[in-house]
């Protein structure tokens, strides 16, 4: 089977998952809350896998192995706005980024969903697009806690504020 379609759609699914993983290890290192921190890194270590399994489907398909460690380019659209969140110091700049980095991400997904690929590769793509899609729900269920006075404080055990 001929997969030279495929194989770009996987590249850019794996740009966007390293490109999630550095920014939520970035807000990880930078939030106050120490429930967001562990939350990002969680967040950042799912990304890590997802990067892991594109990889191994991008070998199983034929392409060359050194593109795994060479994507970057397109992978930062997601994540626009991180230099300026980090700067501003809050876990509310943080968290809106997340979220924005995470709208980005799925959108790709979806786009890759769309596609016609083999069905072994989209089970994976699949898979990974539902969790995204929890986490999701996560970072916004966040976002909006963060803007009616920040329960979330109360729940991570510190204040979610700089």
């Amino acid at each position: 089977m001929n997969y030279r379609y495929t194989i770009p759609t996987l590249s850019e699914l794996l740009a966007v998952a390293k490109s999630g993983e550095h920014g939520f290890m970035a807000c990880a290192e930078h939030a106050h809350a120490d429930g967001l921190k562990k939350l990002f890194v969680s967040r950042a270590s799912r990304h890590t896998a997802a990067a892991g399994e594109l990889c191994e489907l991008l070998a199983q398909l034929g392409a060359d192995p050194a593109a795994c460690g060479k994507i970057r380019g397109a992978a930062r659209r997601g994540w626009v706005n991180l230099q300026t969140a980090l700067t501003q110091n809050t876990d509310q700049a943080l968290i809106d980024e997340c979220e924005h980095g995470e709208d980005h991400a799925l959108e790709v997904y979806r786009n890759a969903l769309d596609d016609h690929l083999p069905e072994f590769v989209r089970q994976v793509i699949l898979r990974q697009f539902e969790g995204m899609m929890s986490d999701h729900d996560q970072i916004r269920f966040l976002h909006t806690d963060q803007r009616q006075g920040g329960l979330m404080a109360a729940s991570t055990g510190g204040d979610a504020r700089p």
